[in-house]
């Protein structure tokens, strides 16, 4: 089975190296890798809640869709065993459109034969991932006031599941600070 590739090498915020042909057709990378995140919207859409926490990153870097998608699996269970399905609202707030490239270089007995070295070096497009700024929200939750530490606990494990570190933000809605 293929091995995922260290993620080191594709964490930095840069714009990719784009391929300009005297033909259009061969600028574009042909094959777009399907999203693994499965739901963006978990829970209640419909109900409002009166509290909103946020998982925020603290600096800029990419997050591909496998860690995206276990970090919410994680605290969907979390959520769905203690508070229930209508308990909370949770959102992924970044989707991976950054298609990710690499150019296989063969080592060992005939390798030669089979590379082109980086002589066509475009690469082959093996992920997609989000780009996310600092101080942008990765995952938001809704939840009553009674639950605020279950929905921290939920984003501190996601926040285990993805690269770099985050601070989780608690924002409370509007018309509840104007009935205080």
């Amino acid at each position: 089975m293929a091995r995922l590739r260290k993620f080191c090498s594709y964490r930095r915020l840069e714009r990719p190296y784009t391929r300009i042909s005297k033909y259009r057709k061969k600028s574009y990378i042909k094959i777009n890798p399907n999203c693994k995140i499965v739901k963006f919207d978990m829970g209640e859409a419909s109900k409002k809640f009166p509290f909103s926490l946020a998982l925020v990153s603290k600096t800029d870097l990419q997050i591909r869709h496998e860690a995206l998608e276990s970090a919410r699996k994680t605290s969907n269970r979390i959520l769905e065993k203690v508070l229930g399905k209508t308990g909370y609202f949770m959102r992924v707030r970044v989707y991976p459109y950054h298609i990710l490239r690499e150019n296989p270089l063969a080592s060992g007995a005939g390798a030669d034969r089979m590379s082109t070295g980086m002589a066509k070096a475009f690469g082959k497009p093996i992920g997609i991932a989000a780009q996310v700024k600092k101080g942008q929200p990765v995952f938001s939750i809704d939840v009553e006031k009674k639950n605020l530490t279950t929905a921290r606990l939920a984003l501190k494990r996601a926040s285990y599941k993805l690269p770099n570190s985050y601070a989780i933000e608690v924002v409370q809605s509007p018309e509840k600070q104007k009935n205080n």
